[in-house]
């Protein structure tokens, strides 16, 4: 993992990637955050050595480095999967390259179903913290100390600095949020009734299939982490419905225009 991460960032590097103040992950549907960054360089993840390649719709499948509010930003418009057939190492490879590229900061976005009976279709959830329940752990095997320790202290998965800056800027624009835990499972099978009533049961709030492995990796290198997830769909007991991964997408398109602000102006001023 160590060689391919230090040859994928010496590629990246020799196409003007420079040191980044934050890494972006930008999940299903959320991708018109791109129109924020002056681009500088944007490359097809099937350009850059080592990188998987998006196979869901509505993940683009782009690295992009650039500039948002004078920050400099290397944003993935797409993300990888662990249902879409990858290894866990995969998975979180990108997020091995951002740190080692320079990016101590990490935002992460997603979509996913709400199984607290107070949300509804189209809420912004902040992550306040998460449930790791898909079976392969992105840290099991051997563990190599130039990425991070052994064991790795999980008691403050997303920082709650980043969280209270977040809030501050929803209020400030009047931009209703939540916030609440995130459960991952592996998917690609939306939840059953019996699965949307046991993610509530053991304490979360919303459930998705992502995340949670790029920010236990992210932890791990002892970045900073923020996580929002639009609500895109309702496992409530007396209102589950018939899902789509297009009617999600549809979903997560009519919120991405306050999320990308959110986004923005949390840059701004972090």
């Amino acid at each position: 993992m160590w060689d391919k991460v230090q040859s994928t960032v010496i590629f990246l590097q020799k196409k003007g990637f420079a040191i980044p103040d934050y890494g972006i992950i930008l999940g299903t549907g959320l991708g018109s955050f791109t129109k924020k960054i002056h681009s500088i360089v944007t490359l097809p993840f099937n350009e850059i050595p080592n990188f998987p390649v998006s196979t869901v719709e509505g993940h683009k499948g782009e690295l992009i480095y650039g500039e948002v509010e004078g920050k400099r930003v290397i944003a993935m418009s797409g993300r990888f999967h662990y249902y879409e057939g990858y290894s866990m190492d995969e998975v979180i490879f990108p997020i091995r390259v951002m740190k080692i590229l320079g990016a101590q900061k990490l935002i992460v976005s997603n979509a996913s179903g709400g199984v607290n009976p107070v949300f509804k279709v189209g809420d912004i959830m902040l992550i306040s913290d998460h449930i790791n329940m898909i079976p392969e752990h992105p840290l099991r095997g051997e563990n190599d100390i130039r990425f991070g320790p052994r064991f790795v202290d999980m008691h403050e998965p997303y920082n709650l600095g980043m969280i209270q800056i977040m809030e501050q800027i929803a209020l400030k624009n009047k931009i209703f949020i939540r916030k609440g835990i995130y459960l991952a499972l592996q998917g690609p099978t939306f939840e059953t009734p019996a699965e949307y009533k046991m993610v509530k049961l053991i304490g979360a709030d919303a459930v998705g299939m992502s995340t949670v492995p790029e920010i236990i990796v992210a932890k791990h290198m002892d970045m900073q982490c923020l996580g929002l997830s639009v609500i895109t769909d309702l496992g409530v007991d007396g209102i589950i419905e018939e899902v789509s991964h297009e009617a999600v997408q549809v979903v997560a398109k009519k919120s991405e225009k306050l999320v990308a602000k959110l986004i923005q102006q949390f840059i701004s001023v972090y």
